[in-house]
């Protein structure tokens, strides 16, 4: 394809379309422009993050290796349509997909070295640039690292084959896989070109348009839960009693504020406030029971007054803020029923009185 490059109508040059020479110059770019990959064609609010490239595994190195907000995790591999090998690029990504789960087990190896490669990249950990690319604070870093985790160790993984020119067996193939098997492989042709010190970049996504039709399973990372869902999911992890402080937790939660359902492997939900700018969880619930109240984000939004008057209250059902944690990074978790009826009312209350400091008259 040709493309026409003109300065306020006028002085339009021909631009014919542009080779990348090596495969590194393919990885690089994708490395330093990850929305070259059209994700936004899937779900248009994914954001995708590339963590690291040459990542380690017993297979070899995976070209890029990548995550979203949900805790997707994406595994990339660029070939130029040159190399004669580029027909089995699907084995290797997979091959690499299957080692990545194997090889790494443990979640903290692998959180370490991912830590040291944005270090070396970006000059900050892998927390830090979790958090500032996706504009979230430490409670929604958990829930992402928590998702992350669960892919991991689930295999559960994004495959994405980017080439500067697809062949027809390749899309073929791709959509074949996408039909008949819980894979989601994606391939993306990058269309490259250069006008003196402008290069224009065209993706094409080829793969999200297959429909699944055959049963997912329920633990698949990116689902969104609902009430129904999330109570089904509790039902397995908790007694009666321990269900019926869930459900009443839930009920004053969506009578008094407004209820966010959470996405990934754990079940949860959030309460909102109704009218404010501020758009945090009061506090998260899982459906194990266990809830983290966001001290810090609160802290950050509204000032330290309403901090520490909200630690103070909090303190009275025995939920402290850990010593190594300041105000504005204070997310103290505990098990609601795990606390006693005196003990969940109070915590209520303190809920409905910082609702009513919070939101406007």
């Amino acid at each position: 394809m040709t493309i026409i490059v003109s300065k306020n109508g006028k002085n339009a040059h021909r631009v014919e379309k542009s080779n990348f020479e090596k495969e590194e110059h393919l990885q690089e770019y994708i490395h330093d422009n990850p929305e070259c990959i059209p994700l936004y064609e899937i779900e248009e609010d994914i954001r995708l993050l590339i963590l690291a490239r040459e990542f380690p595994t017993d297979s070899g190195p995976i070209d890029a290796l990548g995550v979203d907000k949900d805790g997707e995790i994406y595994l990339v591999e660029t070939k130029l349509y040159k190399n004669p090998d580029k027909r089995l690029v699907v084995a290797q990504v997979l091959d690499y997909g299957a080692s990545l789960w194997h090889f790494y087990n443990n979640f903290d190896e692998f959180a370490q070295i991912l830590d040291q490669k944005v270090n070396e990249k970006f000059g900050v950990g892998l927390n830090q640039k979790l958090k500032e690319f996706f504009g979230i604070d430490e409670e929604s870093l958990s829930v992402l690292r928590e998702n992350f985790k669960n892919n991991l160790n689930k295999g559960n993984f994004k495959f994405v084959v980017l080439m500067d020119k697809l062949h027809s067996r390749l899309k073929d193939l791709i959509i074949f896989i996408n039909q008949n098997s819980r894979f989601d492989i994606f391939a993306v042709e990058l269309e490259y070109y250069k006008y003196e010190e402008h290069e224009i970049i065209i993706p094409k996504l080829f793969g999200a348009e297959v429909k699944k039709d055959i049963g997912v399973s329920a633990e698949k990372s990116g689902r969104k839960w609902d009430e129904t869902s999330f109570f089904e999911d509790a039902a397995k992890k908790l007694d009666q009693s321990e269900l019926e402080i869930l459900k009443d937790l839930y009920d004053f939660a969506a009578s008094r504020g407004v209820v966010a359902w959470g996405r990934g492997f754990e079940a949860t939900f959030g309460m909102k406030l109704r009218s404010s700018e501020f758009r945090n969880n009061i506090f998260t619930t899982f459906s194990t029971g266990r809830t983290w109240i966001g001290i810090g984000s609160i802290s950050q939004f509204f000032g330290r007054e309403i901090g520490t008057w909200l630690a103070g209250e909090m303190a009275k059902i025995g939920v402290e803020i850990p010593q190594d944690k300041s105000l504005e990074h204070a997310y103290p978790e505990f098990y609601l029923v795990k606390l006693n009826p005196e003990q969940i009312t109070l915590f209520k209350e303190i809920i409905d009185n910082l609702c009513k400091k919070l939101e406007p008259a």
